[in-house]
């Protein structure tokens, strides 16, 4: 019995000690308290060298590996931003070639939509409870293997097995566009190759003299010129004649029957006797006491004449309903402001330069190159287009373009303070080349 209390009072006093121990733990410590409220000191925005808070996705990036930083100005914001501060004003990248075989690059992590997201980094003193943040930049750390030099050999090798072309093309399969390697691969299948010796094969011959059959009757380029020119709205001229008073002829342009019926003789009477001839034209009224006083007055005066008819002419249309047309004026209008020319002389203007009582944009060309063979005529075929583009209405551009339609050189010359622009017809008469276009 006496060792049965014994172990009795044993435990009891392992009870007691236990239950002191358990109280003795849950007493508080005397150690220094966070405060309970956090106050933030002050915000800091670094400039230069902020703190970074980098991920490496994929990388054991070792805790030796030194970046050095490169910064850029990124480009002025035009709209100012309504809800939150503006990104940073530069954008930093780290890089660092520390590592034996790779190279590390850290880019700024700005996901799409969320340019105004920021992180920070937070410094905090115990004691006081006070709190500094500071502004950190947010980077994804990337790895690639550095690329290694090649050996001369090899360099040497590819200049020879290469050239520029083949280098062309090979970028072009790597970074062209879909219809870039399709032309490449059109080219490169079309290629004809040739044989050692520079010979042609069986199937090289075959594919040539199928070509030869097939464009044997096409047009050369000096054929599809000609036809261009052919179809260019200027008058009739002989452009292979050796004489440059040979290449337009009046007869031939008016028509014989037409330049017959042209009066000229009241005009030939006025300037004999000394008087002025009234005509609405600035060019004609310039020119026609010289032109009626030389030996081929009669010729040149019909053509006058029949120019300063056809500026009435154009002088009495009007804009047209649709674009790039014009209206003619009635019969009886054009008979009552071109008086006295004769009917002959009216309908062949109307016929020449309109079509169903409009004039189209080839009729108003014809009509203008006219207007510069004309004048070339009455002045030597060296003009003076200060006149004939008061006449017409044209700017001095237009004016330029209609001579050099009809295989004139333009040139320009000071008078005093104005500058005139020259119009030559010269043999041999050089037209403008028509540009081909590319094929798409």
């Amino acid at each position: 019995m006496a060792d049965i209390s014994e172990k009795k009072r044993k435990r009891r006093e392992d009870g007691s000690q236990s239950k002191k121990n358990k109280v003795d733990f849950e007493e508080p410590q005397k150690t220094d308290k966070l405060p309970k409220t956090l106050a933030v000191k002050s915000v800091l925005k670094p400039q230069f060298a902020p703190p970074v808070i980098a991920t490496t996705p994929g990388l054991d990036l070792s805790e030796s590996i030194q970046f050095h930083p490169y910064t850029k100005a990124e480009k002025a914001v035009s709209k100012r931003r309504k809800n939150g501060p503006a990104p940073p004003s530069t954008e930093m990248l780290l890089h660092s070639q520390s590592h034996r075989s790779m190279d590390y690059t850290a880019r700024e992590d700005r996901p799409l939509g969320m340019d105004l997201l920021k992180h920070y980094i937070g410094v905090l003193d115990p004691r006081t409870g006070e709190l500094q943040m500071i502004e950190a930049r947010k980077m994804v750390v990337r790895g690639v293997v550095r690329a290694r030099s090649a050996n001369e050999e090899a360099m040497a090798e590819r200049n020879v097995r290469h050239n520029m072309r083949e280098m062309k093309n090979e970028l072009g399969e790597i970074f062209g566009t879909k219809k870039a390697k399709k032309a490449i691969r059109s080219v490169a299948e079309n290629a004809i190759t040739l044989k050692e010796g520079g010979k042609l094969g069986r199937e090289e011959l075959a594919i040539m003299d199928t070509l030869k059959d097939t464009t044997k009757d096409m047009a050369t380029a000096e054929e599809l010129q000609a036809t261009i020119d052919g179809a260019r709205p200027v008058p009739k001229g002989h452009y292979d004649a050796e004489d440059i008073q040979d290449v337009y002829i009046p007869a031939e342009i008016i028509g014989s029957e037409v330049l017959y019926a042209i009066p000229v003789q009241d005009w030939v009477e006025k300037v004999n006797s000394l008087e002025e001839v009234l005509v609405p034209s600035r060019f004609v009224a310039n020119r026609v006491n010289r032109v009626a006083g030389n030996d081929d007055a009669i010729q040149r005066l019909k053509v006058m004449r029949y120019l300063s008819f056809v500026l009435i002419f154009w002088a009495t249309t009007t804009e047209g309903k649709a674009r790039g047309t014009r209206s003619i004026g009635q019969r009886d209008k054009l008979r009552e402001l071109m008086a006295p020319a004769p009917e002959v002389v009216i309908e062949n203007i109307r016929r020449k330069f309109s079509d169903g009582g409009k004039m189209r944009k080839q009729h108003i060309d014809l009509l203008m190159t006219h207007c510069c063979v004309f004048a070339c005529m009455i002045d030597n075929f060296e003009v003076n287009t200060f006149d004939l583009r008061e006449d017409l209405k044209l700017e001095q551009k237009q004016l330029n373009q209609y001579f050099l339609e009809i295989g004139a050189r333009m040139k320009q010359s000071k008078s005093g303070g104005r500058i005139d622009h020259i119009a030559k017809l010269a043999l041999p008469l050089q037209f403008p080349r028509v540009r081909q276009m590319r094929r798409k």
